[in-house]
């Protein structure tokens, strides 16, 4: 690892939590140079939806190189976007009876966020943005402005003008309707909130610590925006792709955003992301908002094969199977470690199992990588152990995975006992 320490910026971060050198990887597996194998419930922080190096997408990208097909093309159009355009709107769009135009913004998903606000100011003529307690949407300015976790928020380089923050779904506790207490601050003329242009949310708060948010408060946070003629965000990126057992992670709510932002998975593991806008919205002129690699041609290529998994319920089915799994098995844990007061909370296959002692959670993960699992971290206080399998994964490697989190839980618990003993003793 020495190379890395040398060469590469302090900034590095997963590199850390898992020391090794990783060469190789297959489906839900990651393998490193010395051929160790282990159980990925990271999955790219969401970007292999459909597993690594998936045999439709390395056969498609290999014919697409072999005759010479266009990599790199600005917005030109190209073969491979055109089928993806095609496909994203016969297997997607269409059935779902959703109208959006589709923008190709940079690569990554915090460009996608900065597109849509940038275009939501632009159509209502405001500045101020609505978001929500323990958001994450990206670290460029804009993005991280509308970034809840302060360990992002430096005063070096935060940009807090015309940001709202507003309380999350049960960010008071289920008795507390915090949709409610939006509508007040907006009613009142002199409650010092300007009528923002638009309101971004996530269904699930992956970062923010699995927190998902009712469809009853969806529909609410919806009507609220009908109400007072502002566009609803929804920031898809993470929980988007199939995550929560839908394509979209919405589809449950019945709610019709006006801007959908996506990435990581949509372009099956190469960068890709997507700007979704009502069609009405779409008010840019030529050229006003750009970017040298806005539009992957072979994340194009790729995305086409992995949109085929959508054809039918097959895949919504499997994850609704695997759900109960990753559910029932969680439940086992918090019952036969009830010391660490474990939370369960979760839809499809993004769970978080919430252990409120600090460290606890990180020893967890150092634990299970040293038997063959990676698996992140969640939350403000890192005190979030978040699932994050494949949608692909086999039920019998999640259950194996699950297996070696229930011990490495079990195995953190009695060092942490051995050590609080040893302190008494010594005292």
């Amino acid at each position: 690892m020495r190379i890395f320490e040398q060469l590469e910026s302090q900034v590095r971060s997963y590199v850390r939590h898992f020391p090794t050198i990783f060469n190789k990887a297959k489906g839900s597996y990651l393998y490193d140079e010395q051929g160790k194998e282990y159980i990925d419930f990271f999955a790219g922080a969401g970007t292999l939806n459909y597993g690594h190096n998936n045999p439709r997408v390395i056969e498609a990208l290999i014919e697409h190189l072999s005759n010479d097909g266009i990599i790199h093309g600005l917005d030109k159009a190209t073969t491979a976007k055109k089928k993806f355009l095609e496909t994203f709107y016969h297997t997607i769009l269409a059935p779902r009876r959703m109208e959006y135009k589709i923008q190709f913004s940079g690569p990554t998903g915090t460009n996608a966020v900065e597109t849509s606000l940038k275009l939501a100011r632009m159509v209502k003529g405001r500045s101020n943005v609505i978001c929500f307690t323990n958001a994450f949407h990206g670290l460029t300015m804009g993005s991280m402005a509308v970034t809840g976790n302060a360990f992002y928020r430096d005063e070096a380089f935060i940009n807090r003008a015309n940001v709202t923050f507003m309380p999350y779904d049960n960010y008071f506790g289920p008795d507390f309707d915090t949709s409610k207490y939006l509508r007040k601050f907006l009613e009142d003329k002199s409650s010092g909130v300007d009528l923002p242009a638009a309101m971004i949310l996530e269904t699930v708060q992956a970062e923010g610590g699995v927190k998902v948010a009712r469809d009853e408060w969806l529909k609410e946070i919806e009507q609220i925006c009908r109400d007072f003629d502002i566009l609803l965000i929804v920031d898809d990126i993470q929980v988007g792709n199939g995550r929560t057992g839908t394509f979209f992670s919405f589809e449950s709510s019945g709610i019709n955003p006006d801007i959908i932002t996506l990435s990581k998975s949509i372009g099956g593991g190469l960068a890709l992301s997507l700007v979704l806008m009502k069609p009405e919205l779409d008010q840019w002129r030529p050229g006003e908002h750009t970017g040298t690699f806005r539009g992957n041609n072979l994340a194009f290529v790729a995305s086409s094969e992995l949109l085929s998994y959508w054809e039918n319920d097959n895949l919504s089915e499997a994850i609704r199977y695997k759900e109960e799994i990753l559910h029932e098995e969680l439940e086992k844990i918090a019952a036969k470690y009830p010391d660490v007061e474990a939370q369960i909370r979760g839809k499809g296959l993004i769970y978080g199992l919430n252990i409120p002692f600090q460290g606890f959670c990180r020893d967890v993960s150092t634990e299970a990588f040293g038997n063959g699992l990676v698996i992140e971290l969640a939350g403000a206080e890192a005190d979030v152990l978040k699932f994050l399998p494949p949608l692909v994964i086999e039920e019998e490697i999640l259950r194996q995975g699950l297996t070696i989190i229930d011990e490495s839980i079990g195995k953190t618990l009695e060092y942490r006992n051995a050590m609080r003993k040893g302190s008494v003793e010594c005292l």
